[in-house]
């Protein structure tokens, strides 16, 4: 077949593909969000079966402790959470009246400027901040309702993990025989950008929201548990996380302990300590340097497929970033190498 006409195959079913996840991205969600959880899962399941655990035990031992997790998240943290930042856009308007106050002693001509500004954003933190810790929470579920989400997804989980062998022998059939090789190799390097970026990041995110939520706890910040795991789970972009949790948690120390020097500094001392742990142990030992992606292209993949396809771009959004990572690099390597690109 004519490589002009295997282009325009393909280009169709790409098409078709991506209008397929626009019109049923919610209905897909559970489905991809099981095929994503059997994916994290598979690796485990392998290493359990080389030390001579049968596949159906170990697909059923993990997804009970999966659930087990989720069900103890779903009762003691997720709700805490939700709760302390629904009380945290709250009491944002008096942290920033603080604030207007502090900048306006020492840089008056600021005082009109800031004051008006100030108010503005503490008034509209204070109408939608509830609304948007909600949202959170509605967007799970899409227009399927939480129930059937909840019901679905280790159910695809589960039956995925137990015939994965199969699936990926049937997806390796559907290659065209011309190219499969090459199309093997493209989804190795697929597979491992994945599990190197994805997977690895995911473990740090866990880590460091659960350091940074006890840590703050520790020193009895308010609302430290709110932030601690905001910081960790936005922490796959590198210093974004801290950044964003640093600033919070800096300015709640600052309304909070007022005064008292040493709680302030104890406070940064734990984002400081935050950067060096993910920089310098979590990153190049669980995610690697080779497989990074850079913090633009992963704002971009999740800005974008989150306004295209809602909830579920976001979830496949940072996979697909990775994937796409590899294909442009290939892409690159190839035209490197053609008569196009007058190589010598």
């Amino acid at each position: 077949m004519p490589i002009r006409t295997q282009i325009t195959f393909w280009g169709i079913a790409t098409l078709g593909f991506i209008a397929l996840l626009w019109v049923m991205g919610d209905v897909l969600l559970p489905f991809v969000t099981g095929a994503a959880i059997a994916y994290f899962l598979n690796p485990l399941v392998l290493r359990l079966m080389a030390a001579g655990v049968p596949r159906v035990l170990a697909v059923a031992g993990l997804m009970c402790l999966a659930l087990g997790a989720v069900v103890l998240a779903g009762l003691l943290i997720i709700p805490a959470v939700v709760a302390q930042l629904v009380q945290l856009s709250e009491t944002a308007p008096d942290l920033l009246q603080q604030a207007q106050t502090f900048l306006t002693r020492y840089f008056p001509d600021l005082e009109d400027t800031l004051k008006t500004s100030l108010a503005a954003m503490g008034d509209a933190i204070r109408e939608r901040g509830a609304g948007l810790a909600q949202g959170v929470l509605r967007g799970v579920s899409g227009v399927v309702s939480a129930v059937i989400f909840l019901l679905i997804t280790p159910v695809v989980a589960f039956y995925l993990l137990l015939d994965w062998p199969r699936v990926m022998r049937g997806a390796d059939d559907l290659l065209p025989r011309q190219h499969a090789p090459t199309l093997r190799q493209i989804g190795q390097d697929v597979d491992r950008a994945i599990a190197g970026f994805v997977r690895g990041q995911v473990t740090v995110c866990l880590i460091l929201a659960a350091y940074y939520a006890t840590a703050l706890g520790l020193v009895g910040l308010q609302f430290g548990l709110a932030i601690g795991v905001v910081a960790g789970l936005i922490s796959f972009i590198p210093y974004i996380g801290a950044i964003v949790g640093g600033v919070l948690a800096i300015g709640v120390a600052l309304w909070q302990f007022w005064g008292e020097p040493g709680m302030i500094a104890a406070v940064v001392a734990i984002f400081a300590v935050g950067q060096v742990l993910e920089g310098n142990i979590l990153v190049p030992r669980i995610v690697g340097n080779s497989v990074r992606l850079h913090p633009v292209w992963l704002l971009f993949a999740v800005s974008a497929f989150g306004s295209m396809f809602g909830f579920t771009g976001m979830l496949i959004a940072v996979p697909v970033a990775a994937a796409i990572g590899v294909l442009v690099r290939f892409a690159i390597a190839q035209y490197q190498n053609s008569a196009l690109y007058g190589r010598e």
